[in-house]
């Protein structure tokens, strides 16, 4: 990674002077330097360009968001970048608000409304290309030579479809600004400075929990981005399958990349760290240290997601057997998670509660488990009242997806998991039994099994969608598509 230049005097009437670092190479930046990189570049301005894909549906958002907020200044930042360590930072990703309501991913960004006429006017802050005249394109860190090009205030203009401006005049006007405001906090520590004597902690709450809520309900570009999402997750567990030979000579790191490749081929990133559990270590809920050893005879459990470039992940898990087969104990615990998935999944449909497709595939696994003497003389209702199940089912059974993979995070609990649902809803079912290994209640074979099968739910209007069912889930069928992609 090289050293940006510094300039010898970088300030200038206009500009504020570029961060110098310290222990550079060059001393300074000479006149004729400074003159020669002024000029001579060709304009590189982008003409004809097209509005993105989903400019149409991030307009009716900030639509809804201007109906429910009317008279009030609305503050939706982007967020920045954050130090991984001394001078790196780590890969910027965009709030979900601001992406949610923007379509755009660039730092610094900020969206604001302001009120007007009634409704209001949608303007969104950016930072426009890095200026050459102060030398700032080449020798600030995060100049476009650096880091890249960025797109000019007219060009984010024409793709988002909201009027553009510079993000830096913008806390001078919040800091003047009059009225009623309200932030989504936590993303960029200056644009709440320069609103820490407008705001309250609970309006900007309502502001947040309203956002969260709107995307219970996926329109057509979400859910095709979603579906996209979950075939190039397939495709991902597609890669780990030919590759087992590899991870167990390795460790599931080597699974672990093998995704991640994937996911930066035909998408943006992972949706989440990834999990590649081998062995004992699927018993561990949100294993991601990924440096076990993979071993023929055991399960892996992978649970992973790839995010497309417009930022919607995918959420799926499968056990699989290593070498290929399940042995009758894997296979017995694998049925019993499959069946609960299939009772969660069929409870999924418009109308229904949240809650009903973690009650009916909580009751299948406590069935099981009581038929296999591990409660005593409890009946299913009884250990179902007091919860007993929990000890080796652990977690609920599903959550909602989106952009954040627990999207809507900030919901209330009575449109969440007290609601209905209703199409567009998208959700995982994911049941799974866990038996850890220093568990003395359960049979010493049972130690050190662990199954999750989890799958991404679209309610549908005469029902559900099966977002990622290219990827199969009955045992045979897992070890007949195992057989087939090694060949």
């Amino acid at each position: 990674m090289s050293e940006e230049l510094t300039p010898e005097n970088p300030e200038t009437e206009e500009t504020e002077p570029v961060k110098q670092r310290k222990n550079g190479l060059y001393p300074g930046v000479s006149d004729e330097l400074a003159a020669s990189m002024k000029s001579g570049w060709a304009d590189t301005e982008l003409h004809g360009l097209e509005p993105i894909a989903q400019a149409g549906h991030t307009a009716d958002r900030r639509a809804a968001l201007s109906a429910r907020f009317p008279g009030e200044r609305l503050v939706i930042p982007a967020g920045r970048l954050k130090t991984r360590s001394n001078d790196t930072e780590y890969a910027f990703r965009a709030s979900t608000e601001y992406a949610y309501l923007t379509g755009d991913q660039t730092q610094d960004g900020v969206l604001v409304l302001e009120p007007k006429d009634g409704g209001h006017e949608a303007t969104v802050y950016l930072l426009p290309r890095s200026d050459r005249e102060n030398g700032e394109f080449w020798l600030d860190g995060q100049g476009e030579l650096w880091v890249g090009r960025r797109h000019s205030l007219t060009e984010a203009e024409t793709l988002l479809g909201i009027p553009a401006k510079d993000v830096r005049e913008l806390p001078a006007a919040l800091t003047e600004a009059t009225g009623p405001v309200r932030n989504v906090r936590g993303h960029d520590a200056g644009i709440e400075a320069a609103l820490t004597d407008k705001v309250t902690a609970e309006r900007d709450e309502e502001l947040r929990v309203f956002l969260s809520e709107a995307r219970l309900v996926k329109d057509a570009f979400e859910i095709a981005e979603l579906a996209k999402a979950c075939d190039i997750t397939a495709r991902g567990f597609e890669d780990v399958v030919k590759v087992l030979d590899k991870a167990e000579a390795t460790s599931e790191r080597y699974i672990e990349g093998t995704f991640f490749l994937r996911a930066r081929i035909e998408g943006n990133d992972i949706g989440y760290g990834s999990i590649c559990a081998a062995g004992p270590h699927a018993t561990t809920l949100h294993w991601v240290r990924n440096d076990g050893a993979v071993r023929s005879g055991e399960l892996l459990l992978l649970d992973a997601g790839v995010e497309t470039n417009d930022l919607y992940t995918a959420d799926v898990t499968r056990t699989l057997p290593i070498n290929g087969t399940f042995t009758p104990l894997q296979r017995k615990i694998y049925d019993a998670v499959y069946e609960a998935q299939e009772a969660g999944i069929a409870a999924v449909k418009p109308g229904a509660g949240f809650r009903d497709f973690h009650d009916a595939a909580q009751r299948v696994l406590t069935e099981k488990l009581v038929a296999w003497g591990l409660f005593g003389d409890r009946t299913v209702d009884e250990v179902l009242e007091l919860g007993l199940q929990r000890r080796w089912t652990l977690h609920g059974t599903g959550h909602m997806l989106g952009m954040d993979v627990h999207d809507c995070a900030a919901a209330r609990t009575e449109s969440y998991v007290d609601g209905t649902l209703e199409p567009g809803v998208c959700l995982t079912v994911e049941p799974g039994l866990y038996f850890q290994a220093d568990d003395l209640t359960v049979p010493e074979e049972y130690r050190g099994i662990g199954v999750r099968i989890e799958d991404d739910i679209l309610v549908t209007e005469d029902g559900n969608r099966n977002l990622s069912d290219k990827l199969p889930r009955q045992a045979d069928e897992v070890e007949a598509w195992m057989a087939r992609l090694k060949g």
